[in-house]
């Protein structure tokens, strides 16, 4: 296990819009190095794929239609706040639907596929930069039984989403039977602390991971818990 962690910021990306090559723009913002982690907010992604759609902020009801259109199922409602699940399996706050740190009139919504767009990212940086790199998509989930919103991996190309322990013992010898650890995650949390949420920072590199998570990986196939497996709903 690594014992040192650098969190870098990646600065003057400057806005992202519609059809921007973000590779490009990352390549160009930070000196990237092999076994690198970068990691990129949602809504960066989401506007340089376009997935922005139109809507009055002033408008409660179209807000919802919004929210509604992205979710495949409705879990709890409290006023204007609705837990939803949507079709990439996320349970999260009105279906991802966000309209911080866009456009008034418009709202950003979750890529249609977010580990694809992780390992196209990987893909295009390995090629402009030269270095083996990872990529993590983070967006801002809410908690279960817990105050305060954290950063959490949507999508991931090259680092490991879940490290299962399991079978591995402990530092007193006992066998782990339940541990499987979300370092996408943590990576995705870490790299949060010097984004912030309304410096005009999408992206930042964490050097320094596991080497031995620098594998092929994928959110939706080993974060996103199978219905039948969860107790909650």
């Amino acid at each position: 296990m690594s014992t040192v962690l650098e969190v870098i910021a990646v600065t003057g990306l400057g806005e992202v819009r519609r059809g921007d090559d973000l590779a490009s723009l990352l390549a160009d913002a930070a000196e990237l190095h092999d076994g690198d982690v970068v990691v990129v907010t949602q809504k960066v992604v989401s506007k340089s794929e376009g997935r922005l759609v139109p809507v009055d902020h002033d408008d409660a009801d179209a807000r919802l239609g919004v929210v509604l259109s992205e979710s495949v199922r409705v879990l709890r409602r409290r006023g204007e706040l609705v837990i939803s699940e949507t079709r990439h399996g996320f349970v999260c706050a009105n279906a991802g639907v966000d309209l911080s740190n866009v456009d008034k009139g418009w709202a950003a919504l979750l890529p249609e596929d977010p580990d694809r767009s992780a390992r196209r990212l990987r893909d295009r940086l390995e090629g402009l930069t030269g270095a083996h790199v990872a990529v993590v998509i983070s967006d801002t989930f809410g908690r279960p039984w817990r105050r305060g919103v954290t950063d959490v991996a949507i999508g991931c190309a090259g680092v490991a989403a879940v490290v299962d322990l399991r079978g591995t013992p402990d530092d007193r010898g006992r066998t782990l039977v339940a541990t499987e650890v979300c370092v996408a995650d943590e990576i995705a949390s870490a790299a949060e602390l010097v984004m912030g949420k309304a410096s005009g920072i999408p992206a930042a590199v964490v050097r320094g991971v596991d080497r031995r998570w620098l594998r092929s990986a994928s959110v939706n196939e080993e974060v996103v818990r199978p219905p039948a497996e969860d107790m909650f709903r």
